[in-house]
């Protein structure tokens, strides 16, 4: 991939949400992060892995829907061997949710045990809900308590501020703002973050980033394009290809690559080019 736009966060509130984390990590008995499926490694916030330590932690590969199913297994593998619990999962149909709890539980048996033992019944699991933006924390939290009490948005950084959120009667979650990065070490994982919608779109060159995306399909999923698009070949520029393929054409017969680009990103993201991952373990 070879996108070359400037991609930044502009993290006023990181610190913020970082000293929030420390000081309500005493009071949770695990940790949920959530990751894109689409984009695991790159979708993890490396301060979350130094912040929570030992701490008991669910991976929740979401948006699972949208991202190749081979690749989602190798995923899941790949953070069992480092002895996380792993739930695939796709928060905005619902696939996989009801798993949650019964995983949660059998992750958490010896301190229910405990807790038995000294005959603290009743007392909640308490749970935080981590993740950088647009992940589907929000949207999960939703699920969970069958009600719309968290913002859900797709732009970047809806939810604000905590919350706790009863899911059952001895559950309760507690939503953290999503925590970015202070700044970007690795190109490639900022390029992915953007191809999926986890950055700002207006801080992008969306033609120069639908053109890297339009590359890694061609290499990996080059039916996809063919089929969505009716391309005849993948030679040339994607976003040119698609803007003569559907008729996207300027004054004077010039293709409009830029939405053509707009249109790739778009159907990328809400899966209408079928289920594809960016990377493997």
């Amino acid at each position: 991939m070879s996108y070359e736009g400037n991609i930044q966060w502009f993290p006023g509130h990181m610190t913020k949400t970082r000293r929030m984390i420390e000081a309500d990590l005493k009071q949770v008995d695990a940790v949920v992060e959530i990751v894109d499926a689409r984009i695991p490694e790159s979708s993890r916030n490396p301060v979350i892995n130094e912040l929570v330590g030992s701490k008991p932690r669910i991976i929740l590969l979401n948006k699972c829907d949208y991202a190749d199913d081979s690749a989602t297994e190798k995923w899941k593998r790949h953070y069992q061997k480092q002895g996380y619990a792993v739930l695939c999962c796709d928060c905005r149909s619902g696939k996989g949710i009801k798993g949650f709890v019964p995983l949660l539980k059998k992750e958490l048996s010896e301190l229910l045990e405990k807790r038995r033992a000294k005959g603290m019944i009743g007392r909640m699991l308490r749970i935080m809900v981590l993740g950088i933006p647009n992940v589907g924390k929000s949207s999960f939290i939703n699920r969970m308590a069958n009600s719309r009490k968290t913002t859900v948005g797709d732009r970047p950084g809806v939810t604000r501020g905590k919350q706790w959120v009863t899911i059952d009667k001895e559950v309760e979650l507690l939503d953290m703002p999503g925590i970015l990065w202070s700044k970007f070490e690795d190109r490639e994982a900022a390029e992915k973050l953007a191809f999926t919608g986890a950055v700002k779109d207006e801080v992008l060159d969306a033609e120069a980033l639908a053109d890297s995306l339009g590359e890694f399909i061609k290499i990996h999923y080059p039916d996809r394009l063919i089929e969505r698009y009716k391309l005849k070949g993948l030679d040339g520029r994607t976003c040119e290809l698609i803007a003569r393929a559907r008729g996207m054409m300027m004054a004077g017969g010039e293709p409009d690559t830029e939405r053509a680009a707009a249109a790739l990103l778009d159907e990328y993201r809400s899966g209408k080019l079928g289920k594809i991952t960016l990377e493997e373990p």
